[in-house]
């Protein structure tokens, strides 16, 4: 079967899905909606076209759909899997092709939505023309559900990771050397990832971290990633109690994530909206207790007392809690509980056959739904 993949541009997920495709024995392409030179997994077929740097607005929605119509039209697929919803899935229903696979990303019925009109239409549109949807949080899948979609035909799985790769055994074994040179051994470290946007709620920690390394000094912070708030957060990373408890360490290659995931005691998400963490679920895995905020995507990896903490969202007085609360606990059972649960429930090599089972159902003689 050919199945084109449509996304907007690269992520860990996409090269996940990619490198699934390319295993299946089915036919893959991929289209991505932003410019760019994309790494493309071996056996998935990178296609090339004019682009959309500024994603897909009411102005170039004609161009796009036209643009994709042609590229329909040239490779013939007989699946389209597509997402976000709002976006990538809406532009493959808009032509009219038959045989739709919607892929929710989380943020797009967490969050986009509920706060845009124009995005809940979109959504709408693209659920109403899909044959089945691909999500991966039970939380996004009501939100469908409360969008007309019918439950039948929702498949739920969480993108998971590698826990071959992700383990507390090789974190460890590449992380206490670097937390040796940093002269942390003695520290308590927390390590955050989350993008430098307004959806992943980074100023709330840092501003939660301020306040508790003052009350205890043995703190400290890894603090990856970046983003369109850098200049924000910068701002923040220059008060004085942050000078030498902050390692600030931009984007890192998802394989080289480890380290960090090893040098470190806790993670903190305090994601504002979510759908099922990859970094999340990597933290997990390398038996890391996390502290997470409130919002119903953490709710269903993380709880209180077990493999972690639960934070209110938004709450920078009780993240600050939190964080100095957890500082005093012995770690060792919080970090057994969290890598059974990354074993239970984020096993990639396990989850990828709903993703396989569910192309084979949409195979187009099978002449059934999910």
């Amino acid at each position: 079967m050919r199945i084109l993949y449509l996304t907007r541009s690269d992520s860990v997920h996409d090269q996940r899905f990619m490198a699934a495709l390319a295993e299946s024995g089915h036919e893959g392409y991929v289209l991505r909606l932003h410019p760019g030179d994309f790494p493309t997994p071996a056996g998935v077929v990178d296609l090339k076209w004019m682009g959309f740097e500024q994603g897909l607005q009411s102005w170039n929605l004609p161009v796009a759909q036209g643009e994709l119509e042609r590229v329909i039209a040239e490779i013939k697929p007989e699946l389209i899997h597509a997402g976000p919803l709002t976006d990538l899935a809406f532009l493959a229903a808009k032509t009219a092709f038959p045989n739709l696979l919607a892929m929710s990303w989380g943020f797009d019925l967490m969050k986009d939505v509920h706060v845009s009109k124009l995005d809940e239409d979109r959504a709408r549109f693209a659920l109403q023309h899909a044959r089945a949807l691909i999500t991966d949080a039970y939380c996004s899948a009501e939100v469908a559900m409360n969008l007309g979609f019918p439950k039948e035909k929702i498949v739920i799985f969480p993108w998971g990771v590698d826990l071959q790769h992700f383990s507390s055994e090789k974190a460890r074994a590449q992380g206490l050397p670097w937390r040796q040179e940093m002269g942390w051994m003695d520290k308590k470290v927390l390590l955050c990832l989350r993008s430098w946007e307004p959806n992943y709620g980074v100023d709330v920690l840092l501003r939660a971290f301020n306040k508790a390394v003052k009350q205890n000094e043995d703190l400290r912070l890894i603090l990856l990633g970046d983003g369109s708030l850098h200049e924000a957060y910068m701002k923040l990373l220059s008060a004085k109690e942050l000078k030498d408890k902050v390692f600030i360490g931009g984007r890192v290659p998802n394989q080289d994530l480890i380290k960090y995931y090893g040098a470190a005691d806790i993670y903190v998400t305090p994601s504002h909206v979510d759908g099922s963490s990859v970094s999340l679920m990597e933290a997990l895995a390398c038996g890391l207790p996390t502290i997470a905020s409130d919002i119903p995507a953490n709710l269903e990896w993380v709880q209180s007392g077990n493999n972690g903490w639960i934070s209110t969202d938004d709450n920078i007085e009780e993240l600050t809690q939190t964080i100095l609360n957890s500082a005093g606990v012995p770690l060792e059972e919080y970090s057994s509980q969290a890598r059974q649960v990354a074993t239970q429930k984020a096993n990639w090599q396990k989850n990828k056959e709903k993703l396989f089972a569910c192309w084979q159902a949409l195979t187009p003689d099978q002449g059934t739904a999910v």
